[in-house]
């Protein structure tokens, strides 16, 4: 697997939420993505942002474009210095929310992408890796 591009988006205030959806959008097409997936990964993205905002106090969108066997995908990386997920357990159940946002949580963003990874402990802040094929 190749990364052909990376860079960082920041994700600290509302705002951002849009800009991050905006690039992942934008990223998505260039890899080549159908609408419908593209509309998966941009409704993840939405999610995992404003949780960024909203529960990591504020962090970072890292973004890769790779090249695998001739596929492309986009994978993302949110990353916060916020108080972690106390109970993971909890917040991977269907239907659990601890807010008011889209009502996906985790396991909705989870279902809309080919790859989720969950890196998160009390005290120690979370990153969510995402990774969707075209």
């Amino acid at each position: 697997m190749n990364v052909r591009e990376s860079g960082s988006h920041p994700v600290r205030i509302e705002q951002d939420v849009v800009l991050a959806r905006q690039l992942a959008r934008k990223l998505a097409g260039e890899c080549g993505m159908r609408l419908v997936d593209l509309t998966k990964l941009v409704t993840a993205v939405s999610e995992l942002a404003r949780n960024t905002v909203v529960y990591g106090g504020g962090g970072d969108m890292d973004w890769q474009v790779l090249e695998d066997a001739g596929r492309a995908g986009l994978r993302l990386l949110f990353r916060d210095e916020g108080p972690g997920i106390p109970d993971v357990k909890l917040a991977l159940t269907d239907g659990w929310t601890s807010g008011s946002g889209l009502g996906l949580g985790l396991t909705g963003a989870r279902r809309l992408v080919d790859e989720f990874e969950l890196d998160t402990a009390p005290g120690l802040g979370t990153r969510v890796t995402i990774t969707r094929w075209a």
